[in-house]
């Protein structure tokens, strides 16, 4: 079962910090047939660990910072989306035809949430659109073969598996052979010299700069804990593939936002690498490569550099290569099978594979910054990689649920009625209107309680540091 002191072992981490998380259990967060309390509880609390341990290293505290992981506030932030308002009014965060589709022999959930993708749906299938013609065309047909028709028209669809029959699919197979957290050493440059820190808020990140080159929802996560955290980042997107509104406002948090095309605008590109410290990538494996960002690419040109890297499928394997998001990750792996019922498939309470695998992404992130400038092994380039799927791998390890309370790393817990999300929630005034938003999950000792800086509007900032 997921727990902080597994995930922290992943990392890397030093076992003897995990004395220093104090974790509030909230029975009734985020319930669900699978542990996904524990889950989420163990990647907030991993990522509050390293940021505290980097803050301390940068500070020159003997000590690191005590961290507190309470469930009300990780289960509001793993479900931000929905508490979202701007302007009083609610996003919406599924499109009418990103859903649950009956067929001939079971069920399939689409994906098309961006025109692009929904274009692609209904060119696969050859109907209008509209959700009865969609319906109609779907129930006829064999649900492994819509899967396929829809992906080779660069769509979006995926079956529903049992946790048995994604066991025996080759991509379980592959994950299967691969760590939680891929942690790689890219060059062997001498040691970065982070500046030391002082002052409240203990800022771990500070004076750091991210590119951020990704799409919902883990990478933005992962970018916008890194910007609480301190960093200066700069989210690039390419001027055609405009982000949704109310998503972006969603992770826009303490980040900048760039377009950028990587074809026509290399060099500025190259001035920016040359400049960053640690790149995002969330882009479907290998479709960053033609434009020399692979992770080889980017550390040869920019020796020390920390390359972290966010999929659904993984970056191996029959299903490397395909593009998806948590709800169809969920569908594949099984989740979906167990949480639903004899009648339908269900779902996880929160897009917890997205929101967990970002969390995880962010304490590689710092982890591998702590290595290279404190670490035995001092230096050299990093790459550190995750991937919803084997997120989800770890959610059905099949260990039992310990007792509330109970503590799996040992460290001091308590146990307090979880009474909604209320008191994790705030307002702020932002460019893109009034919005309502989920407060950081994130918390250690003197560290950050909010973003210094709210979500501007998608693309309206310059390319440059």
């Amino acid at each position: 079962m997921p727990d902080i002191g597994s995930v922290w072992s992943e990392l890397g981490g030093d076992p003897a910090l995990l004395a220093r998380v104090s974790t509030v259990v909230r029975p009734g967060a985020l319930p669900a047939r699978l542990p996904v309390r524990e889950l989420a509880r163990a990647c907030v609390g991993a990522c509050a660990l390293a940021a505290a341990e980097l803050g301390a290293h940068r500070a020159g505290r003997v000590e690191v910072p005590r961290v507190t992981v309470d469930d009300g506030a990780v289960a509001t932030a793993f479900t931000g989306e929905r508490h979202l308002l701007v302007d009083g009014r609610a996003p919406q965060t599924f499109a009418p035809l990103s859903r649950f589709w009956r067929t001939a022999d079971g069920w399939v959930r689409t994906h098309a949430n961006y025109p692009h993708h929904r274009a692609r749906l209904l060119h696969a299938l050859d109907v209008p659109e509209d959700p009865a013609a969609v319906g109609s065309a779907l129930r006829d047909r064999p649900a492994l073969e819509v899967e396929e028709a829809v992906y080779g028209a660069g769509g979006l669809a995926v079956a529903l598996r049992t946790p048995a029959e994604w066991a025996a699919h080759d991509q379980a197979a592959a994950l299967a052979t691969r760590p939680l957290v891929e942690r790689v050493r890219l060059d062997t440059s001498r040691a970065r010299a982070l500046p030391p820190l002082d002052g409240t808020p203990l800022l771990p990140a500070a004076g750091l700069r991210v590119l951020d080159l990704t799409r919902v929802l883990a990478g933005p996560v992962a970018t916008r804990t890194l910007a609480l955290l301190g960093a200066d980042v700069l989210r690039l997107d390419a001027p055609h593939l405009p982000e949704l509104p109310d998503q972006h406002a969603d992770t826009g948090f303490g980040k900048r936002s760039a377009t950028l095309d990587l074809a026509a605008g290399r060099d500025r590109f190259e001035e920016l690498l040359a400049a960053a410290d640690v790149v995002v990538t969330g882009y479907r494996p290998g479709a960053l490569d033609r434009f020399g960002l692979s992770p080889e690419a980017l550390a040869e040109r920019r020796p020390g550099l920390v390359v972290a890297q966010v999929s659904a499928w993984g970056a191996y394997g029959p299903w490397g290569g395909r593009r998806g998001f948590d709800s169809l990750v969920q569908v594949a792996t099984g989740i979906a099978a167990v949480e639903g019922s004899a009648e339908r498939p269900g779902a996880l309470p929160a897009q917890a594979l997205d929101h967990g695998t970002g969390y995880l992404l962010a304490a590689a992130v710092l982890r591998a910054l702590t290595g290279q400038a404190y670490g035995d092994a001092a230096g050299g380039g990093r790459l550190v990689r995750l991937a919803l799927a084997r997120t989800a791998a770890w959610l059905q390890d099949g260990s039992p649920l310990p007792e509330d309370g109970a503590g799996a790393d040992g460290a001091e817990v308590g146990t307090v009625p979880y009474d909604g999300p209320a008191r994790w929630l705030a307002e702020t005034d932002s460019p893109v209107g009034r919005l309502r938003y989920a407060r950081p999950a994130v918390s250690f000792a003197d560290g950050p309680h909010d973003w210094a800086r709210p979500p501007g509007s998608w693309g309206v900032d310059a390319a440059r540091w």
